[in-house]
């Protein structure tokens, strides 16, 4: 497998979607879930380029891989997204609701097209998402969602849209793991504090501002949060579901 060989594939003969999968962190989540020996599909919005070099990527490490254009605000192409992941591989066992928007601006000046935008792609279609893939997942199935440890702080002005979206997260995991329980299908929310991606480099003026508010001083890796994920998404895990687990070097401590 790409990157490290493990002894034991927990996820061999599983089946991933990952959406919002082409870069950052959910091109980590995609690149773990297929090294624990998942078939992986992600969706991307506007990144052609990256989900095609990703999905080589797996193919080359000897996994099956495939990208789905989709944008997540579209109710109809989420939903496309899944069944198309469940025409191509056969079944679904493990989502992951990966992608999300940040429109900071402060409340006097917030527009109410990026507060609709927002409630779309971070709420919407996680339950959009989460609806369809219960429709097809069986017995031992794994929701998870990556929502944010501004769920709990929001540390800055002009965030208090982004922070309201993440929350709202916390409780359609709980009502969904009661939901579902009773399939055995866990639902989890992930929420990783300031993490070093493309969108959000460790070496911005940006990042300065949050660094000091860490309990150890460092942005974290999108490989961090994708172990976490793989954990969640593996067999060891079944008792954990409801949960809002924060990944934050301390940020919110």
């Amino acid at each position: 497998m790409s990157n490290t060989t493990r002894n034991s594939l927990n996820l061999a003969g599983k089946v991933a979607l990952v959406q919002g999968g082409s870069r950052g962190i959910g091109a980590a989540i995609a690149r773990r879930l297929a090294d624990e020996g998942a078939a992986v599909a992600i969706t991307f919005i506007s990144s052609p380029d990256k989900a095609a070099e990703l999905v080589r990527s797996i193919e080359a490490g000897g996994g099956r891989a495939l990208a789905i254009q989709a944008d997540s605000a579209d109710a109809e192409a989420v939903r496309g997204a899944v069944n198309q992941t469940v025409e191509h591989f056969g079944r679904l066992d493990v989502l992951v609701n990966n992608a999300g928007v940040l429109a900071i601006a402060p409340i006097e000046a917030f527009s109410l097209e990026d507060f609709d935008r927002t409630l779309a792609v971070n709420v919407r279609s996680v339950f959009v998402a989460s609806q369809e893939a219960a429709r097809h997942m069986g017995d031992g199935g794994r929701i998870i969602t990556i929502g944010s440890t501004n769920a709990e702080r929001m540390p800055f002005a002009g965030g208090s849209v982004y922070a309201m979206s993440k929350s709202a997260i916390v409780g359609l995991t709980r009502g969904l793991a009661r939901d579902l329980g009773p399939r055995g299908i866990t639902v989890n929310n992930v929420q990783p504090g300031p993490v070093d991606t493309d969108m959000n480099p460790a070496d911005s003026e940006f990042a300065d501002s949050l660094i000091g508010l860490m309990a150890v001083g460092r942005y974290g890796r999108a490989e961090e949060v994708a172990a976490f994920v793989a954990y969640l998404a593996g067999p060891e895990a079944g008792y954990i579901t409801g949960a809002s687990l924060t990944i934050d070097g301390g940020f919110a401590a």
